[in-house]
């Protein structure tokens, strides 16, 4: 079982009055790669800068390899950032950029070299190191900025959001060579994001953050399949939410009626009773698309039919209105993916795929939407 590396207990910051983090835990692991993932203004880069030592809590405790390390100055704790700009130094070369800090810690001329050379193989710029950065590539100038910080061999690195600035196509390269290049070095990643698809590719955990507090901690299979709240649900992925009903309650199982549809499923773990109503979750690839003529599922319309290579995604109408997303694996042999808009089909989904959540009180916002720079 893997150590804690970073600790943050009972962590909390505040700005002109405004709650940023509010008492906050969070154990990081020694070796992992863990994302901190949420929308705009959750807190994750004034977490990541209460780490790094940038900030410093109102209150709680920030410890290191169980040492306290609250009001250490940055320049002292050993773990590095990667900025969002990358922050390389115009004038020097892409060598002279990397072994800028071990210059600064007046490490012996042999030893910079060599450190400089082994980390600039590592991330295979060791033919551009004479370059000036302006000479180079976005993901090429990332890789100098990632040597740049690694080469000091710290026991954290923190990244934020450090791909953002790079087209699709390059994003996704870099992504996997951030999590080769982690592996490689065994150094303990923390990773801001507000892109779902990054935290969920890249991760060991995910740490979804809400207005401060931490809203589910879990590996990415977890956080997608078994989100903890409504919250999680509807930022991570894509999502249909149905209203269900309880018409019975066994000792393992319950009976429940969705949109008219009875089904037996697995009593969850939170309590239930007859009569009640919980939510049913079921994500676009669960859904089947039927013929209007199969018995099973319920009746509607296609109103949206998306055509993205791999997958055929479709926005169906049902009859009282409720939209459902569904993604499939495209198969041309099937007569289901001929049909066009209008068209009557019966929805259906995957026994067993269901996940239910209780419900909440209070409406959850759609935050997912027009996410801009963090707090």
């Amino acid at each position: 079982m893997k150590k804690t590396l970073l600790s943050l207990k009972n962590v909390s910051k505040a700005f002109a009055g405004k709650t940023v983090l509010d008492s906050l835990d969070l154990d990081i692991l020694d070796g992992e790669f863990i994302t901190l993932l949420g929308p705009s203004g959750c807190g994750k880069t004034t977490l990541l800068r209460l780490m790094a030592g940038f900030e410093q809590p109102d209150v709680g405790s920030v410890t290191l390899s169980g040492h306290d390390i609250t009001h250490t100055p940055p320049e002292y704790r050993p773990l590095n950032t990667v900025f969002q700009n990358y922050a390389l130094f115009p004038h020097m070369s892409v060598y002279d950029n990397v072994a800028y800090g071990l210059k600064m810690e007046k490490r012996p001329k042999g030893e910079i070299r060599q450190r400089v050379d082994e980390v600039l193989a590592m991330v295979q710029l060791q033919d551009f190191a004479r370059r000036k950065p302006h000479q180079l590539s976005g993901g090429q100038q990332q890789r100098v900025a990632i040597a740049r910080a690694v080469v000091k061999r710290p026991q954290l690195l923190l990244l934020d959001e450090p791909l953002s600035a790079l087209d699709y196509k390059l994003r996704r390269t870099m992504q996997v060579e951030l999590k080769r290049l982690q592996r490689e070095l065994g150094i303990t990643f923390v990773f801001v994001t507000h892109d779902q698809e990054e935290a969920l590719s890249m991760s060991d955990r995910v740490v979804v953050l809400k207005e401060g507090e931490v809203q589910q901690l879990g590996t990415p299979r977890e956080i997608y399949e078994r989100p903890a709240n409504l919250f999680t649900a509807r930022f991570v992925g894509e999502t249909n939410l149905f209203p269900g009903y309880l018409d019975s309650v066994a000792a393992d199982t319950i009976t429940v009626d969705i949109l008219g549809v009875s089904r037996k499923l697995q009593k969850p773990a939170f309590a239930v009773r007859n009569g009640e109503q919980v939510n049913v979750l079921l994500r676009p690839e669960d859904i089947r698309v039927l013929a209007p003529e199969d018995e099973h599922g319920l009746p509607g319309k296609i109103v949206e039919r998306n055509y993205k290579g791999s997958t055929l995604d479709s926005v169906i109408h049902l009859e009282d209105g409720t939209e459902v997303l569904a993604s499939e694996f495209f198969d041309e042999d099937d007569p289901t993916f001929d049909y066009k808009l209008g068209e009557p089909v019966r929805v259906s989904w995957v026994d067993g795929w269901e996940w239910l959540l209780p419900v909440e009180l209070e409406p959850v916002a759609e935050e997912a939407e027009g996410l801009v720079a963090d707090a």
